[in-house]
């Protein structure tokens, strides 16, 4: 099939080429618009309680403030209360209540509520929503930073931060410009050094940016039907760039040692298509196949990165498959030209390096492997001690102004403006909702108790309702629930948790809202759908990975080694963001895990090794096939396509380590987390786990019961259109 598909193409090479130009032109005239229209946030499930809470309380009673402006006192002993602080407080909240772009205003100044004004009186808040649906309120929420970044005023400063005041999408903008400022260039001298030609080199940079380029215009479209994140962005050029070489790389190579052999262009093409062809689009499968499983996820965060992921996979798949051979046709001999005088390019030959390893590694399976495993293990062990929350204003630098505002709001403000917000519906009557309320004041961690039939502190009365449009309103009723203690911590959580268990006012419905509640949803939500994900994940690996190989055995080995990688990965990065280390050399703010990194790295990371399996499984397979013993299959397919595996996962590594630059914590996490897991796959794992494990299992490494072998026969993944020449890369 890609034979014929090869020769296809060399018949039709420039018409290829000028509708890839003219699909690219499209794709960049759609995708240089999706930076305006993603969104950020999307972790939290909407389907949950605490959403349903969220849109009940927007909907009735103006929703919370998400931008919070913390004025402070110029001078050393300024306090919000002199004069001239006071009245130019009061100026400025007065601008912002004028400002259509928010709504529900309220300052210190106008209410004098203590929890408003810091210990020290040196700051006071000015609390405020930015209007619009998710996607305005986002542009709003832009403009408003920008235009109060400064403030003129000799008496005090200004600092912006809440929900809308983190604005870490544009810094996702900022901090993609400089990693693909460093990854390009640096990986463009690892092509150079790889291919020893200009002309040759750029050829994978080609690939990335038709996969780039289309998947912004996928997004583009997405947008229109969907939410979809900002930071699926990262994720499209890192693995666009990363896979586009991967993939150009397997199949250049495997196209200049055809040319090497005498072979003319045309037969040149086809037969590369054949080889290195049906290994990028098994690959290809694979790494869609991982990411896809993100969509079973109700978060939009993980969705995207699901949309993101199998488009930029199958993009550069396509790119690979269908236009990189029309230019390979085209370009003929001349894709050597642009040679580096003294650079050696890597050949497809066999590397004694890789051959040496794997006759040591065979010689002594268990005395090779067990140390390897043993240190992977002992890299899990952080592992133990996850722990999970949302991300917030942390996530950006201590510079970051709605860092500071976050700061300041923890340390120095005498009561959090974190509340549990309860939303009963429909509303029940006084009576009723006063003995709620009086209840839920007697859990320990409550402070006070807000609803419209009064205020109630440790079970007793504090005051009579006040404010019931803030209260009570479109038939529905809200109780607030005061608590002083950090939103993410464990108490908290708990507290969350027996008010959801406290019984209901008869014939109403309540709903538990607030930052506590939404944290927990979101780990339920993530939780309830893991088993499924892993289960699509393992069984759509195990198929495809039968299909290739034809074994039952190799599928298991390759689980079990992505489970040690990945478990590995995860424990390291936990190690680092959670616990803190490297926190003074990274720059960023130790904090709980994200809930949804470790599902995200999970996938990502999977889907990935699968890539490399594939690379050196093809050769290995090649060999076995054509009568090489089980050892001799092993050593040689790893010395043929190390050098070649090696280069690739530096390569894809360089293109997510990039993100380790990133001012937003979680990215720094997702980069460093996914190039660490690519490199220990392709070394540790393809180096050492497989050439013992295929030691110790022999020929029973290809064993499938006889019903299974009939099956591979006639649907298996293979290539009988064209003989493949020994010296095969696949």
């Amino acid at each position: 099939m890609f034979y014929k598909l090869g020769l296809f193409i060399v018949t039709r090479a420039r018409l290829i080429l000028a509708l890839t130009l003219i699909a690219l032109a499209i794709s960049v005239v759609l995708g240089v618009g999706v930076f305006g229209r993603l969104l950020g946030g999307g972790f939290d499930d909407p389907a949950s309680a605490s959403s349903q809470a969220k849109v009940l309380l927007d909907q009735n009673f103006g929703g919370e403030p998400d931008m919070i402006f913390l004025v402070h006192a110029r001078g050393g002993g300024g306090k919000v209360d002199d004069p001239a602080v006071a009245a130019s407080g009061q100026a400025l909240a007065q601008r912002l209540a004028r400002d259509n772009r928010l709504t529900a205003v309220t300052s210190y100044w106008a209410t004098r509520a203590p929890g408003l004004r810091s210990r020290d009186g040196s700051d006071a808040l000015i609390l405020a929503r930015v209007t619009g649906d998710d996607a305005k309120a986002a542009s709003n929420a832009t403009a408003l930073l920008a235009d109060y970044a400064h403030v003129d005023d000799p008496a005090v400063t200004m600092r912006i931060g809440g929900g809308r005041g983190t604005d870490v999408g544009g810094q996702v903008g900022k901090d993609l410009a400089l990693a693909e400022a460093i990854a390009v260039p640096i990986t463009l001298v690892l092509l150079v050094i790889a291919f020893g030609s200009l002309v040759s080199a750029l050829l994978p940079l080609g690939v990335a940016t038709v996969a780039i380029f289309g998947t912004f215009a996928e997004l583009t479209v997405l947008t229109h039907v969907t939410s979809v994140s900002v930071f699926a962005i990262n994720l499209t050029t890192a693995l666009g760039l990363g896979l586009g070489i991967d993939y150009a790389l397997l199949m250049v190579s495997r196209f200049r040692e055809e040319l090497a052999d005498g072979i003319d262009v045309g037969e040149a093409v086809a037969r590369t298509t054949a080889s290195a062809g049906r290994t990028i689009a098994f690959s290809a499968l694979t790494v869609a196949a991982a990411l896809s499983a993100l969509l079973v996820f109700p978060v939009y965060f993980l969705k995207s990165f699901a949309y993101a992921g199998v488009g930029v996979t199958v993009l550069a798949a396509a790119s690979a498959l269908l236009v990189l051979p029309a230019v390979l046709a085209v370009l003929g001999h001349r894709v050597n030209a642009g040679r580096v005088p003294g650079v050696q390019s890597v050949r497809s030959v066999e590397a004694p390096f890789w051959g040496r390893l794997a006759t040591g590694v065979m010689r002594r399976p268990v005395l090779a492997a067990v140390p390897v495993i043993a240190v992977l293990l002992f890299l899990a062990v952080p592992l133990l001690s996850v722990t999970f929350s949302t991300p917030d204003e942390r996530v950006l630098p201590k510079s970051a102004a709605s860092h500071q505002v976050g700061d300041a709001l923890r340390n120095d403000f005498a009561t959090r403006p974190d509340v549990i917000d309860l939303v009963i519906t429909p509303a029940v009557s006084q009576p009723a909702l006063q003995a709620y309320a009086r209840q839920l004041s007697s859990l320990q961690g409550v402070q006070r108790a807000d609803s419209a039939a009064g205020s109630f502190v440790a079970g007793g009365s504090s005051a009579p309702g006040t404010d019931p449009a803030r209260l009570s309103a479109s038939g529905t009723q809200r109780v607030s629930l005061s608590t002083g203690l950090d939103p993410a911590s464990g108490a908290t959580q708990q507290l969350v948790r027996l008010v959801r268990d406290a019984p209901a006012p008869a014939g109403a419905r309540v709903l538990v809202g607030g930052s506590t509640a939404e944290l927990i949803d979101a780990k339920n939500a993530i939780a309830a759908r893991l088993p499924l994900a892993g289960a699509l994940i393992v069984v759509t690996t195990f198929i495809l990975l039968f299909l290739f190989t034809g074994s039952v055995v190799q599928p298991v080995r390759a689980l079990l080694g992505n489970a040690l990688t990945l478990g590995a990965t995860l424990g390291t990065m936990v190690w680092i963001f959670q616990d803190g280390h490297l926190s003074s050399v990274l720059g960023f703010t130790r904090t709980p895990t994200n809930t949804a990194m470790p599902v995200l790295l999970f996938c990502i990371a999977f889907g990935l090794s699968m890539d490399y399996e594939v690379f050196l499984m093809s050769r290995i397979k090649e060999l076995h096939d054509a009568g090489a013993s089980n050892a001799d299959a092993v050593i040689h397919g790893l010395a043929r396509t190390g050098r070649i595996v090696s280069t690739a996962a530096v390569l894809l590594a360089v293109s997510f380590f990039a993100f380790g630059t990133s001012s937003v914590s979680f990215i720094q996490f997702f980069g460093l987390g996914t190039g660490l897991a690519i490199l220990i796959d392709a070394t540790l794992v393809r180096g050492v786990l497989v050439p013992a494990f295929m030691r110790a299992f022999g020929e029973g490494s290809w064993y499938a019961p006889p019903f299974l072998r009939r099956v591979h026969e006639r649907v298996g993944l293979s290539e009988h259109d064209a003989p493949v020449p020994a010296g095969s890369t696949r």
